[in-house]
């Protein structure tokens, strides 16, 4: 047997109750234990030979596709290190019965936390007055108050959950869309259940919690960007591609957009990017998971959903 696990922060010399759960499982089926040899999230073509002859898989941010997974001989189980399935062919992983499962809401604090983060930054220009302070330049800044604002949540699961709970502790309206919304949830949690075009319409400061999909791809397009209040705050810490990074940045310079932060983007890591020189724009570099708390838990989560599979046990969190 061979376990392959490539989520860059469970790696070889990791410590904790899971990386050494996993090492027993592994000493007990005398399988091989294989580690992500480049620290970053791995192309096809770096996966076909880890993946070819593997059995359990954890894996992180790597493109699983098609093509990797029809190059798989024994392949039973991919067990994503988080909740995101955007990079793995489900299709393709469902045709060849390789079981495909995640660590729903194990990260969501983190993320929630984060984007709460991002949206005092922006508010404040705390990164560009950090700089500047450093530099010996004693500047004075305008900023905006979260106090009283309506923030528009799109996609109220664990994280846009969270979200709205830390929301509330700022005073702030919560309006909230998601395409299969828990009416009764957000009733009995004070957040407002509105259409697509009021959220967007009526936000101060708009947060994308929503999977990436084909439906979803570009979902805040220029033309939804302009629909936006003027000076309203975008934040993104969901998956890149659901904002036209392109139109964001003409929108920014424009003035119509007040500020942007984002923690995930089209093309990871990004590269030149004229985002990079307007300082309304603070990033991050898909760091929403990385707390001790989150990776702890969906190291748990994921050794424990690729064990129950290959031993041969109900999966909960299985999708295929």
């Amino acid at each position: 047997m061979k376990i392959v696990v490539t989520a860059t922060s469970f790696r070889a010399d990791s410590t904790g109750p899971a990386p050494e759960q996993l090492r027993q499982f592994a000493s007990q089926e005398g399988a091989e234990l294989v580690f992500n040899p480049h620290g970053r999230p791995l192309s096809e073509d770096e996966l076909i030979p880890l993946l070819k002859d593997g059995d359990g898989y954890i894996a992180g941010l790597d493109f699983v596709t098609k093509k990797v997974i029809d190059a798989c001989n024994s392949l039973r189980v991919i067990s994503r290190y988080g909740v995101g399935l955007d990079r793995v062919d489900l299709e393709a992983a469902k045709a060849k019965n390789i079981v495909v499962c995640n660590t729903p809401g194990a990260n969501a604090q983190a993320a929630a936390d984060l984007t709460m983060a991002l949206m005092l930054c922006v508010a404040r220009k705390i990164p560009l007055l950090d700089r500047k302070t450093r530099e010996g330049r004693w500047v004075r800044s305008t900023g905006i108050e979260l106090y009283g604002k309506t923030i528009g949540i799109l996609g109220l699961g664990a994280v846009g959950k969270a979200v709205a709970k830390r929301a509330q502790g700022f005073s702030m309206r919560v309006l909230a869309y998601s395409p299969h919304i828990n009416t009764y949830y957000a009733k009995e949690n004070g957040i407002e259940a509105v259409d697509f075009d009021r959220v967007i319409t009526n936000a101060d400061v708009l947060c994308l919690h929503m999977p990436l999909t084909t439906e979803t791809r570009n979902i805040i397009s220029g033309e939804v960007m302009r629909r936006m209040k003027k000076g309203a705050i975008l934040i993104n810490t969901a998956r890149g591609g659901l904002i036209d990074e392109q139109a964001a940045n003409e929108l920014l310079r424009s003035g119509h957009l007040g500020g942007l932060g984002l923690d995930t983007y089209e093309t990871e890591p990004p590269k030149q990017s004229p985002l990079f020189e307007l300082d309304t724009v603070v990033l991050t570099p898909h760091t929403g998971a990385h707390t001790d708390e989150a990776t702890a838990a969906m190291a748990a989560m994921s050794v424990q959903n690729l064990i129950d599979v290959l031993s041969g046990k109900p999966c909960p969190y299985a999708l295929t």
